[in-house]
């Protein structure tokens, strides 16, 4: 279960609004960056939620990876996006993967402010 779990939250989003909004174009963007990134997508599934007296309804989409998932959701009244990004490295080292595929997300919603946070995840301490 040893891994690399990244995450970043994306603030006031400069990118076009169908990338906050589209589910289907969505999709289609985080299947092309994992492939590009050199990860091996095994499923999606994306939902679109209603728009609201905020404004127009946001996307979740994830892409489940052999190597273990990609999560992001959007928020387009706020031009947010949350995303998340873990891979598992048993089989191999994935880490310069996960990020060429989250700076690849990052470049697409054009932030003008991100937070981004990076954990190792399952290591066995040491016995003592």
């Amino acid at each position: 279960m040893h891994g690399l779990h990244l995450t970043a939250d994306l603030h006031d989003c400069q990118c076009g609004a169908q990338w906050l909004t589209d589910g289907e174009a969505l999709g289609a963007v985080c299947l092309k960056a994992v492939s590009a990134a050199g990860l091996q997508p095994v499923g999606k599934l994306v939902h679109g939620f209603p728009a609201t007296t905020h404004g127009p309804g946001g996307v979740t989409a994830t892409v489940l990876l052999a190597e273990s998932h990609l999560c992001l959701h959007t928020w387009p009244e706020q031009r947010a996006v949350t995303l998340d990004v873990y891979v598992c490295n048993f089989g191999g080292d994935h880490s310069a993967k996960a990020h060429a595929l989250m700076d690849c997300l990052i470049s697409l919603f054009r932030p003008r402010h991100s937070e981004r946070n990076e954990l190792q995840r399952g290591r066995v301490a040491a016995s003592a």
